[in-house]
């Protein structure tokens, strides 16, 4: 099995990280005068060198964590993709996965990048088209996009195959247009799906049905089964105004497990 190093709680860190000592170094290089330090009219001696101040150590790079991977998305069988609510695991991770795009705040970037978290984004047509530009800053920090439908049609694994088929394909030829990418991962809106939706994800080219077991909102954690994260689990999230709150129910929740949070696509092999 193959290790990933894509891994978030340092992706974005580690440039902060890099900045700071290159600032530093540049700082400590440029002597100012009263100082103590040697200038082109004060030959070093003993005691310049002794008054010298000592110019701190750069801050270290932290260690990015590698998880060797350990699960396989099914294959397609009878033209029916596999439905994952949960990803089995040994590996103390989690994935983090925010849907639709109606809220489009820049709070929700600048905390994303501050905690380093990579996401799963399952974003529907008509909530983006308007603003894509929004979720290409998600992407730069490489995050993807995945397929959320067209019209987010709550009732949609009841009506027939062609409607569904339509639903699904308009997103990924909307996705790959605007983004640059054809999603090869889909949620439902809202979690019901069918055995006709798993045929249209097939035939639409996707490998994917990923459903969820816990999820973020109203600024505290559901879970369906216990009482906190296990190692694997699947969370949803939504772009909406409530967005802070949610992110520090799942934040807590993730720090009180001693789970990493890891990018789906990367730990699946579907990137």
């Amino acid at each position: 099995m193959s290790d990933f190093d894509r891994l978030a709680p340092t992706r974005r860190a580690a440039l902060g990280l890099l900045g700071a000592a290159a600032v530093a170094g540049t700082l400590a290089s440029c002597s100012q005068p009263g100082t103590g330090a040697p200038t082109a009219d004060a030959p070093v001696t003993a005691e310049t060198v002794a008054e010298a101040p000592e110019v701190p150590a750069a801050p270290e790079t932290p260690a990015v964590p590698t998880f060797a991977r350990d699960f396989q998305v099914p294959p397609i069988q009878g033209g029916l993709v596999p439905v994952i609510t949960r990803v089995t695991t040994k590996n103390p991770i989690v994935f983090l996965t925010i849907d639709d795009g109606v809220t489009k705040k820049p709070e929700a970037i600048e905390l994303l990048r501050k905690y380093g978290y990579p996401v799963t984004m399952f974003l529907t047509k008509n909530f983006v088209q308007e603003d894509p530009e929004y979720f290409r800053q998600l992407m730069r920090d490489g995050d993807f996009v995945e397929n959320h439908t067209v019209s987010h049609d709550v009732s949609m694994s009841t009506k027939s195959y062609p409607y569904q088929l339509a639903e699904i394909k308009g997103m990924q030829e909307f996705a790959q247009a605007t983004f640059g990418r054809r999603p090869t991962l889909f949620r439902p809106p809202g979690g019901a799906y069918s055995a006709t939706m798993r045929k249209a994800c097939a035939d639409a080219g996707l490998r994917a049905i990923i459903d969820w077991e816990t999820k973020a909102n109203a600024g505290h954690m559901d879970y369906q089964y216990g009482n906190s994260l296990r190692p694997g689990d699947i969370v949803l999230m939504h772009f909406r105004p409530e967005f802070a709150a949610d992110l520090a129910a799942f934040r807590a929740a993730h720090l009180a497990a001693g789970l990493t949070v890891v990018n789906l696509e990367h730990f699946l092999g579907v990137e």
